[in-house]
C-alpha cells in the first residue's frame, strides 16, 4: 500500500492539515476550487484533478469537506475509482449517522474508515497540535494512527464509528449554549456596574464555572450520589432570584430561563431535598440512559 497521504478538501481545515504534513509524508490533494488548489501550491504536495485521482495515488485519505452529502459523494467516487485506499479518515464535521453510513459504504468494499473529528482552530491544525475525537474499530484505528499521530497533540479513542463525530457535536453544543448563558450573565453583571474582567475572575475559580462539571457530573452523577449538598430547592430559589434580577435590570434571559424549567419539574416531583445534580435523574427517565459509573 502506498505511503502517500491524500487530502480531499483544501479549505481552512484541509489546507492546515496539508501544512502540518508537508515535507513529512508524500502528499497529494484535491479541491473543486482552483483558488484553493493554488493556495497550497507552495507546499510539498501534488494537487490532482479529482478525488478519483487522489484514490489512485494515496493509501490513506483524509476527508475535509464542507457538508455531509459532500463526504458521502466523495466516498462513492473513491470507491468507484478502482484504486481503493487502505483507510478513509473522515475529519469533516458531519453527524454520527453520516459517519456510520460512510463506514458502511467503505466496509462493503474492504476499505477501512474512522471518524476523526477535530477540536481546535486552524492554527493548532497547521502546528500539528490537533485534538482528535476518534471513532472506529481497533483494526481501522491502527491503520489511521500513523497519520493522526503526525497531526495530533491528543487523541481521544472513543470506541465505535460515529462516536468521534457525536462527541464533537455534543462538545460544540455545550460550548455554544454556555456562550449564550455567559453573555446573559455578563449583561446582568455589567448593568450592576461590575467590570467584565472582574466577572471573568469570579467565574474562573475552582468554585466557579468548572464546579458543575467537576463536582456535580464527575463526582455526583457518576456515583449516583445525590444526598446533601446544594439542594434542588435552594438551586431553584437561586434560579428564581436570577430571573427576578434580570427583569429588574431589563436584561432578557433565554438560555437561563429555559434551564430553570427542570428545577420546577424536580421540585414538583418531590426531589427538593436532593443535591441539585439529581436533575440528572430526569434525563435518565426521559432518555433511557444511566450516568452511574459501572463497577
Amino acid at each position: 500500500m502506498s505511503d502517500t497521504v491524500g487530502v480531499i478538501g483544501l479549505g481552512n481545515a484541509g489546507s492546515s492539515i496539508c501544512k502540518a504534513l508537508s515535507g513529512r509524508v508524500p502528499l497529494v490533494g484535491f479541491d473543486l476550487s482552483a483558488a484553493r488548489r493554488d493556495a497550497v501550491a507552495g507546499l510539498e504536495m501534488t494537487c490532482v484533478g479529482s478525488a478519483a485521482e487522489v484514490a489512485a495515488k494515496a493509501g490513506r485519505i483524509i476527508l475535509s469537506l464542507p457538508k455531509p452529502e459532500a463526504s458521502l459523494a466523495v466516498i462513492d467516487e473513491i470507491l468507484a475509482a478502482g484504486h481503493r485506499p487502505e483507510i478513509v479518515i473522515e475529519t469533516s464535521t458531519v453527524t454520527p449517522k453520516t459517519a456510520i453510513e460512510g463506514h458502511a459504504r467503505c466496509a462493503a468494499h474492504g476499505v477501512g474508515f474512522v471518524d476523526a473529528a477535530i477540536a481546535g482552530g486552524v492554527a493548532s491544525m497547521a502546528a500539528a497540535k490537533i485534538t482528535f475525537f476518534l471513532g472506529g474499530s481497533p483494526e481501522d484505528v491502527a491503520k489511521a494512527r500513523p497519520v493522526l499521530d503526525l497531526l495530533a497533540d491528543r487523541i481521544f479513542d472513543l470506541g465505535p464509528v460515529g462516536a468521534g463525530m457525536g462527541v464533537k457535536v455534543v462538545n460544540n453544543g455545550v460550548m455554544h449554549a454556555v456562550m449564550v448563558v455567559l453573555i446573559e450573565a455578563f449583561a446582568m453583571s455589567t448593568k450592576l456596574g461590575v467590570p467584565v474582567q472582574t466577572m471573568v475572575d469570579v467565574l474562573n475559580r475552582e468554585e466557579g464555572l468548572l464546579r458543575p462539571l467537576v463536582h456535580r457530573v464527575q463526582e455526583r452523577m457518576q456515583q449516583g450520589d445525590y444526598k446533601a449538598g446544594m439542594s434542588v430547592s435552594n438551586a431553584r430559589k437561586d434560579s428564581v432570584l436570577a430571573l427576578e434580577t434580570s427583569q429588574q435590570l431589563g436584561v432578557p434571559l433565554f438560555a437561563t430561563l429555559a434551564s430553570h424549567t427542570p428545577y420546577e419539574i424536580a421540585e414538583a416531583k418531590g426531589m427538593g431535598d436532593m443535591d441539585y445534580a439529581a436533575l440528572a435523574q430526569l434525563w435518565e427517565d426521559w432518555s433511557g440512559v444511566s450516568f452511574t459509573q459501572k463497577g
